[in-house]
């Protein structure tokens, strides 16, 4: 319904500061319907959502906080047993046959024990009757001698034990592999479902839920919290049901072997566990605050690599180097505390064994020397090892508490989403299906609020009307609900109040994949998918054959373009298109949205991002497209939309007026303001082209002939010619879908792409995976060099290690003596039990603080390690070229992931990892002197067993290598997947490709299923082994021993040799398990040491070159050629000669990848030409300061990159060589439009500007990225292409303030629209890399060459 409003005029139409609304508040341009996120539809930035990250700079400190209100909430986790909620009836069975046999597995260790004993009991009684103490015993009322020693004959006993401990080890094989091998397939098999269901669910959320969770939240509950749950799931809770088991066996056979000596072992526990918890708890908490700063530290990490052009194009190394470090300290202090309480843990559970052996032995001396008692010896032994292996083993089944803790706390988070229900489901069958869809669309008294922005009405009570057949356009200014309308046809959204209704059904009422499959939908930013042209186009209609696939392509003009490709329509078009121009992608987009016939046509700013060439080509599809279709048009450039049947004019959510063009401008309200504004920009082109727009006369023809060179070139780019725009320059524009811009990078590799690429990614990818197997371990002696100013600590405690793995074998051979006690009369015993009770207690006193020592070093040079190689690893990484950033291995992710956990893993190869090498060598040396000193052939016996621990640990380190190498391609893939399905969510919903996204993604799923699948029966058999191994040592040594005992060698010397083998067997297993790490520690070292090294072949750091005493600003280039490093056989530049005077400003104009913007970046010298010379002021570039040179440049590209800081601190990062005074940094605002927005801001200039600016509008964005320009006050201003992204209005602000910031400054601009640029001195135009024509703007049409052609064009266009 048409409103009666007051007229107005051109003037109330400046964007950001003048169009009121209701409230008060004004509107801006900040893309249409605030999708972005956190953008209030009036540009104040909104109040952050519920569990939104709130993020504060600390101007004192520059240090992020990041403050995450969930942290706080204490999130219900949901029980164990629910963990297993998806699987099905056979899962369960089998997981219970995998915890019944994990039970069995844990019975072998206490058996092998109670075994131990009762052999260590005869061995004991042999002694005794052989020996001459025999009567003083306690014994001798048992038997008389000779019939003990008839009765002993200690080698069948021996045989006879050993045939148990074989039995012991049959059965631990056979259960050990079933309860891994049923575990792990139950894992698999429940993970796939988990995971299927997962994705499955968030492609059926409607977008009011895609608005309030943010895509990399939901790619970390793909990858992390799966892995979480998986864990929770598999082998380690087998591991966890045994290790409980033997828990409990060992105390039910200790307590059944002796009570009272049982009782008084196990006071110890509730110590040890009390400690245990508590401490851990400390450190749980300590480095959950250490990875809080680490997280921090990597956010500015990824922001910085992101945004590394501006980074470097400003000198703002120095700068971030700092912010980086200051991010770091938070967690070096965190680690010094973590060392302190983890050695406190270790030292305090030791001190409390070693207590609770003294106390054991003390006591069982007493009661087997109590007639009363009738207590054995051996019970002894098996009571203390049964209390000690139970508490360990609690021990080792505590940390899978936090395994599963984890894993119900990802769990909470995976099955919420798997459960939530979705108003919009695409997955609901109920709905009506109309016979035949006519397209008649009414709006009555809509009233709209995004559900993320409450308080800010969009949509205000609209009454809109659209026939069948016609072509209706919106305009108005940005935020006034335009895309709005063309969310709520799609059902994105429901209307809070009001009805919409399709052919006078409401459109709730519809099915809704038939109503949005009977929808076209082409936007200004259109999403491709990573994969070919035809696949792309498929994604319209699945069902399509490739000859309408061609038709489709034919009348979106896009056949041409395709079929030259060498691939053609099985060309692959890159990540979101990165291989395609903006006019090609365009193109591909409309072909898609033509191939399903749709019913409804709906434009949202189809063409606004595109230049004139290729926005005439795109914009005679889209009339072709919208014939006999009911088409809404959104547009910005009014040019677009004067021959549509009926144009809406919008204001404050609601239609300010409607009618044709030409009523709307008889009327002079809004729309004829709007028009007049745009049409302003064009009058002085179609002034100086209209003379020549008529018949030529014979000379003019003659005189044109003469110019056929430029005409060949002018009929090459009519067909070519700004079709193949920088595939991401429309990026800025780019806010309907939420949370994704362009890298700048994405839009350099562009002036770089060729099409024959796709082959190289693939190539690329294998060498990286090949790269990493190759990656060289780095030399020990160079990661210690790198630890050396932490010498001190290192050097205690390795002293420290090397004393405490010394003292375990001491711990075997007092367990030997304890044994000859027994065989001692009642004095001695009394007089030794003491003497050995108070060495004990020494050892455990000695330890504990060793141990505490040891522990407080060691993570001290550890953390200390980190903390440099991060430091160092950053710095090297923004001080290198920028060739190193378009190399395909360095993508941000690939980076920061780097940074964060190489230098985690190298802790691996250093720190606790180097003390625990060291102790077990200790451990190992005195166990081998001990054991030989006492018997070299018994020692040899036990040693063969060794080879086989070894190689099972090795085979074991190998297997997960290879498997997880397997896996995480596939996981890879599916990750992808899932990201690009979640990052372009509206395309995919309104392309009604939920289930393809689903049915790909479970496939990748069922690949890596199958992987787990094989790997589970082998992971089974390696851990079989490795559980058995050990008892057919016992039945081997003992049997041999007992031999030898018959041959004269004491019984506790066979106890001596076993205790300190096994003891130290045990110990290097443990360490042993740790070498994974420790290769992994090596390789990641390895890594970061490469990146730290790498010299760039352009240094900016060094101090080396002149710094001109006056610099004018002259610049020229002679005779350049250049190709990116990347891409080699593609050359960009190829003998381009140009210069530019002081003071004067440079145009130029061309196709992508002519070399424009390739231009723009030789003279910032972020690439050195391979022929040729770059001259400024006379001197060769190369011969220049280069941080000298940057300092005189300033730069304002298309999307420009902010950072994550107050709307001050950006302007500042204009100049980083000095502190930028307030004083100036207004001023520079001033200059480039935007002081009076600031100020009108609550926060003024602490405004934060969100992440990459998503706070602000484009054009907001833009004026501050020109005041940060400004700041540094340039000799050289760089303009590329810093408006085409922009509407009408907001162009303008900005073109304003970028023709004040040009005044006596060298300036040369990349530009589309022609009317931006007819001012300049001098116009170029560049075709493959060489300027083919230059001149101004009014000699350039008296030539009537290639740019008379594009001035033609813009004419009819207007």
């Amino acid at each position: 319904m048409e409103q009666q409003n007051t007229t107005l005029t051109a003037k109330d139409i400046q964007m950001d500061e003048k169009i009121p609304i209701q409230n008060g508040e004004h509107v801006h341009q900040n893309g249409e319907s605030g999708k972005q996120n956190g953008v209030s539809e009036n540009g104040v930035p909104a109040e952050p959502k519920k569990g939104q990250a709130t993020v504060t700079i600390n101007p004192e400190v520059k240090v992020r906080t990041v403050n995450k209100e969930k942290q706080k909430e204490k999130v219900q986790q949901i029980g164990f047993f629910t963990l297993f909620r998806y699987g099905s009836l056979f899962d369960k069975i089998i997981l219970a046959v995998g915890i019944l046999c994990a039970m069995g597995t844990g019975c072998a260790t206490p058996i092998n024990f109670f075994v131990y004993g009762d052999l260590a009991n005869y061995f004991i009684l042999y002694d005794i009757a052989k020996g001459t103490n025999f009567s003083d015993t306690n014994l001798t009322t048992l038997v008389n001698r000779e019939e003990l020693l008839k009765s002993l004959d200690i080698l069948d006993i021996a045989k006879e034990h050993a045939l148990y401990f074989c039995l012991i080890a049959i059965g631990a094989f056979t259960l050990g592999f079933t309860s891994i091998f049923c575990f792990t397939v139950s894992a698999e098999r429940q993970i796939r479902v988990i995971r299927k269901l997962f994705f499955r669910s968030i492609m059926r959320q409607d977008m009011e839920w895609f608005d309030t969770h943010e895509s990399s939240e939901l790619s970390t509950r793909f990858s992390e919290d799966m892995h979480l749950i998986y864990d929770g799931m598999g082998d380690k809770i087998a591991t966890f049901f045994q290790w409980t088991t033997t828990f409990v066996i060992s105390f039910v056979i200790a307590f059944i072997s002796g009570w009272k000596l049982a009782l008084a072992t196990v006071a110890f526990c509730p110590l040890i566990i009390l400690i245990g918890g508590t401490l851990t708890r400390w450190v749980r908490n300590l480095s959950g605050e250490e990875s809080q700063a680490y997280a921090s530290a990597g956010s500015v990490a990824e922001e910085v690599f992101s945004a590394i052009r501006t980074v470097t194009a400003f000198n703002g190394q120095e700068k971030e180097c700092k912010r980086y470090n200051a991010n770091l300290m938070h967690a070096k202090n965190n680690a010094a505390k973590k060392g302190v309480v983890l050695g406190l843990t270790v030292s305090a559970f030791w001190f409390l064994i070693f207590s609770a052996l003294s106390v054991a032995f003390y006591y069982g001396v007493k009661l087997m020397q109590d007639p009363d008692e009738d207590f054995d010896p051996g019970d002894t032994l098996t009571v203390f090892l049964g209390v000690m292996i139970g508490s360990m083993s609690l021990g080792h089944a505590f940390p899978t508490l936090e395994i599963i803790a984890n894993a119900r706390g990802a769990a909470t988070k995976v099955f919420s989403i798997i459960e939530q229900k979705s108003k919009i489901n695409y997955e609901q069958e109920g709905g009506r299906k109309l016979e035949k869809m006519e397209g008649n669309i009414k709006f009555r008294g809509v009233h709209f609020r995004y559900p993320a922005r409450p308080n800010i009405p969009i949509l205000q009570g609209i009454d809109l009307d659209v026939q069948k057949g016609q072509t209706v356009a919106l305009v108005g200014s940005s935020g006034c609900g335009k895309s709005t309308i063309i969310q709520l046809l799609q059902r994105f959204y429901d209307p809070e109040e009001g009805q919409l209704s399709v052919d006078d059904v409401d459109v709730k009422e519809m099915n809704l994949t038939w109503l949005r499959q009977q929808i076209g939908v082409v936007s200004q930013e259109p999403v491709l998918f990573g994969t070919t042209i035809a696949e792309n186009i498929r994604y319209g209609r699945i069902d399509v054959t490739q000859g309408e696939i061609e038709q489709a392509a034919k009348e979106a003009n896009a056949h041409t373009f395709i079929k030259e490709l060498p691939q053609g329509y099985e060309t692959l078009v890159g990540d979101r298109g990165a291989q395609l121009s903006g006019g090609q992608k365009q193109r591909i987009a409309i072909a898609r949205a033509l191939v399903r016939n749709p019913k409804i046509l709906l434009l949202d700013e189809a063409t606004s991002a595109l230049d004139n060439e290729s926005e005439a080509v795109v914009q005679k599809a889209l009339e072709r497209a919208e014939v006999g279709r009911t088409t809404i048009v959104v547009a910005h450039r009014l040019t677009t939309v004067r021959n549509a049947d009926v144009i809406f004019s919008m204001v404050d959510g609601r239609v300010h007026e409607k009618g044709s063009h030409k009523e709307l401008m008889d009327r002079k309200g809004l729309y004829y303001a709007l028009v007049n504004l745009q049409s302003q920009t064009n009058e002085e082109t179609e002034e100086a082209s209209f003379s020549l727009d008529k018949t030529p006369s014979p000379q003019v023809k003659d005189s044109f002939l003469a110019w056929v060179s430029s005409t060949q070139v002018a009929e090459e780019l009519e067909h070519e010619l700004f079709e193949d725009e920088e595939a991401d320059e429309n990026a800025a524009l780019m806010h309907k879908v939420k949370g994704h811009h362009a890298t700048p990078i994405a839009r350099q590799m562009s002036a770089m792409s060729s099409h024959s690429n796709d082959v190289i990614d693939g190539k690329a990818e294998t060498d990286e995976e090949e790269a990493e197997a190759d990656i060289p371990l780095a030399p020990l002696s160079k990661i210690m060099k790198m630890n050396s100013p932490e010498w001190l600590y290192i050097t205690v405690g390795s002293i420290c290690s090397v004393i405490v793995g010394a003292i375990q074998p001491a711990f075997a051979f007092l367990m030997a003596e304890f044994l000859k006690v027994f065989s001692m009369t009642k004095e001695e015993q009394d007089r030794v039990s003491l003497i050995l009770v108070g060495i004990i207690m020494g050892i455990a006193v000695f330890n504990a603080l060793l141990r505490l020592v040891l522990g407080i070093c060691f993570v001290k040079a550890g953390s200390d390690l980190t903390l440099r190689m991060r430091k160092l690893a950053f710095k090297s990484i923004v001080w290198q070229d920028i060739s190193f950033f378009d190399n395909h291995e360095n993508r941000v992710g690939a980076l920061t992931t780097r940074l964060a956990s190489d230098a985690a893993l190298v802790q691996g190869a250093t720190g606790t990892k180097i003390g625990q090498v060291l102790e077990s060598l200790a451990v190992l040396t005195t166990a081998l002197i001990v054991a030989f000193i006492y018997s070299w052939n018994l020692t040899l016996v036990i040693l063969a067993f060794m080879p086989l621990m070894i190689g099972v640990g090795v085979v074991q380190s190998r297997l997960v290598a290879g498997f997880a190498k397997g896996d995480k391609k596939a996981m890879e893939e599916a990750g992808k997947i899932c990201t690009e399905a979640i990052d372009n969510v509206r395309t995919v919903v309104s392309l009604t490709r939920e289930k393809t996204f689903v049915d790909e993604y479970s496939n990748h799923v069922d690949s890596i299923y199958r992987s787990g699948i094989k790997r589970a029966a082998l992971y089974g058999v390696v851990f079989a082994v490795s559980q058995c191994f050990m008892y057919f040592a016992y039945a081997a040594s003992f049997t041999y021993g007992a031999y030898l005992v018959t041959q004269g060698l004491g019984f506790q010397d066979v106890f001596r040799v076993f205790g300190a083998i096994i003891f130290g067997g045990m110990h290097v297993g443990r360490t042993g398990s740790n070498a994974p790490d420790f290769t992994k520690g090596r390789r990641a070292a390895s890594r970061l040491f490469s990146l730290i090294e790498r010299k760039p072949a352009i240094d900016a750091k060094t101090e080396d070159g002149q710094k001109l005493k006056s610099f004018t600003g002259a610049v020229e280039f002679k005779e350049v050629r250049f190709s990116y490093p990347s891409r080699p056989d593609v050359e960009v530049l190829g003998g381009l000669s140009l210069s530019v005077s002081p003071g004067e400003t440079l145009a130029l104009v061309g196709t992508s990848g002519c070399g424009k913007s390739t231009t723009v970046q030789m003279i910032e010298r972020f690439y050195d030409p391979s022929g040729g010379l770059v001259i400024a002021d006379g001197v060769d570039l190369k011969s220049l300061n280069l941080t000298w040179l940057r300092s005189h440049i300033g730069i304002v590209s298309q999307e420009p990159t902010l950072f994550d800081t107050s709307i001050a601190e950006n302007i500042a990062y204009g100049d980083n060589s000095r502190e930028v005074l307030m004083d100036e940094i207004i001023s520079a605002a001033r200059n480039a439009n935007i002081h009076n927005f600031i100020e009108s801001l609550p926060h003024g200039y602490e405004t934060n500007v969100g992440e990459k600016g998503t706070q602000l509008s484009g054009g907001q964005k833009q004026r501050i990225a020109i005041a940060r320009a400004l700041v540094r006050n340039p000799r050289v201003l760089l303009l590329d292409e810093a408006t085409s992204a922009l509407d009408t209005e907001s162009e303008r602000i900005v073109q304003d303030a970028l023709d004040k910031a040009r005044q006596g400054r060298t300036c040369v601009v990349i530009a589309h629209r022609l009317s931006t640029i007819q001012n300049a001195d001098r116009i170029a135009i560049i075709h493959k890399g060489q300027v083919v024509e230059l001149g101004t703007h009014s000699e350039l049409l008296a030539k009537k060459g290639v740019y008379w052609k594009l001035s033609q064009h813009n004419v009819k266009k207007s």
